[in-house]
């Protein structure tokens, strides 16, 4: 019937015949972070839930505005709503049995250990260099057996092959193009924010179907 949902059965049968029964239940086990709801954590939300990814965890504390538009997965009528609330609305009319877990908060130095300890792989999406460098760091300290997938580099009109995925370390994934700053080219466009979230998505899906290599 058009416009049904499908039983939580018929919904990931249709995905393990796609990617194979055993990784799917990786993915459908999975507990992912998504620090940042902006252009790359909006993105990356989206292309796990479509994945079948079990569990996310959505975190920013901001709300949605006019200017993220032109890049960031919200619709007008999303306007003024927390990105948690406007994002987890989406990704539940995406993924219906996706559990969704959601913190409307700051992460900072002194929080973000009690709210990323039930998460397996946390991805960086912070618009803010000094946020970026505090939650990479603060993982890899406080967090040594967790894998972090952080965006660096997505602004301008560049070339989309000039955005790649780095493997710095073994648990610390680095996507973008690594140069490219907002600051100094003065533009983001939707295609290529995608471009790097799309990056930063599929590692997570490569790490949890074991293939750790970028």
């Amino acid at each position: 019937m058009t416009g049904s949902t499908p039983t939580e059965t018929e919904f990931y049968q249709a995905l393990a015949d796609r990617h194979g029964k055993a990784l799917q239940q990786r993915f459908r086990s999975a507990r992912i972070a998504v620090c940042g709801l902006g252009g790359l954590g909006s993105n990356i939300a989206i292309s796990l839930a479509r994945a079948g990814i079990g569990n996310i965890h959505l975190i920013d504390f901001d709300k949605v505005d006019v200017t993220n538009l032109h890049r960031q997965q919200y619709a007008v009528k999303q306007l003024g709503l927390y990105k948690t609330d406007a994002l987890a609305n989406t990704l539940a009319a995406i993924s219906p049995y996706t559990g969704l877990c959601t913190d409307t908060v700051r992460i900072t130095e002194e929080n973000l250990k009690e709210l990323l300890a039930a998460d397996d792989i946390i991805c960086e999406a912070f618009d803010n260099p000094q946020a970026k460098a505090m939650l990479v760091n603060g993982v890899l300290e406080a967090f040594p057996d967790k894998y972090i997938v952080a965006g660096s580099g997505m602004a301008g009109i560049g070339p989309a092959n000039s955005i790649q995925t780095r493997r710095i370390t073994s648990r610390f994934y680095l996507c973008g193009d690594g140069s490219s700053d907002v600051s100094q080219v003065g533009s983001l466009f939707s295609s290529r924010v995608m471009l790097c979230a799309a990056h930063q998505a599929h590692a997570v899906l490569r790490i949890l179907a074991g293939e750790p290599e970028a």
